[in-house]
């Protein structure tokens, strides 16, 4: 049984950091795509980032140059590393993962969610 833990989310001003892990167990996580997702109040779910099973990653217009998404193949775990967050940020973040060793499309499995807050 696949399962995904997300850790890390919290309130942080405008223009700090956070960092959000994703423990992953149950699937052969080496070779499948993981990726980021957030939805905020009122809003659908959207991707924020992916990466491959080879470590090429993707990310939303709204994050680039701000976030960066990574892989620990070995500890089977996914990091988001957010930088300069805007109020505009907020959501809850969802860890998830494809059974696939291409680009994240649709996911298979979901984590629970953490709750991200951008306030001053």
């Amino acid at each position: 049984q696949v399962q995904l833990v997300e850790s890390g989310g919290g309130l942080v001003q405008p223009g700090g950091s956070l960092r959000l892990s994703c423990a992953a167990s149950g699937s052969n996580f080496s070779r499948y795509a993981m990726g980021w997702y957030r939805q905020a109040p009122g809003k659908q779910r959207e991707l924020v980032a992916r990466i491959t099973s080879r470590g090429s990653t993707n990310y939303a217009d709204s994050v680039k140059g701000r976030f960066t998404i990574s892989r620990d193949n070995a500890e089977n775990t996914v990091t988001l590393q957010m930088n300069s967050l805007k109020p505009e940020d907020t959501a809850v973040y969802y860890c998830a993962e494809q059974l696939t060793i291409a680009t994240m499309t649709s996911p298979n499995y979901w984590g629970q969610g953490t709750q991200v807050t951008v306030s001053a």
